[in-house]
This record gives C-alpha cells, structure tokens and sequence, in this order.
C-alpha cells in the first residue's frame, strides 16, 4: 500500500517539477501532475536504459531526474501536437 502512495507523491513531484520547466503548470491540476509523472518515469526510465545508463529502481534522487526528464520529454511531445511547438 505504501509503495502506491510513494509512487503517487513521486510521480506528482516530478510531474510538477517538469510542469514548471515547460511552463505547462497552468494547464493541468494535480492528476495531471501525477499522471504525467509516473508517465515520465517510465518514458525517463526506457531512455536511460535505451542509452545505456544505469537502470532507475527505488526511490532516489536519481531516479526522481529521470523521472522529470521523461516528464519533460513527454510534456514536450505532448505540447508540439497541440500547438505545433515542442516549447521546452
């Protein structure tokens, strides 16, 4: 049960962090936030391992970087098929 309630207070701070980056915060609310952060963190997790890198597990500051950056990259692709314009 924790680790549902982690991954949802995780997944809402990234998606907030990488919200406020792509200055998309007003757009959407705190499931938006969640959602687009668990999101993230899967997308963010892939491209790592994709790339190379070490593989994301846990909850660390590690992990949460990946997460906003798959955040980010998704909020990015997201924004350029609604306004044609990655705005990053």
């Amino acid at each position: 049960m924790w680790d549902i309630i982690m991954w949802i207070v995780f997944g809402g701070l990234a998606g907030w962090i990488a919200s406020m980056l792509t200055r998309t915060d007003e757009n959407q609310g705190i499931i938006g936030n969640v959602v687009i952060g668990i999101i993230g963190a899967v997308v963010g997790g892939w491209l790592v391992s994709a790339l190379g890198g070490e593989d994301p597990s846990g909850f660390s500051i590690y992990s949460l970087i990946v997460a906003i950056i798959g955040a980010v990259v998704l909020l990015a692709i997201v924004n350029f098929f609604r306004r044609g314009s990655a705005r990053v």
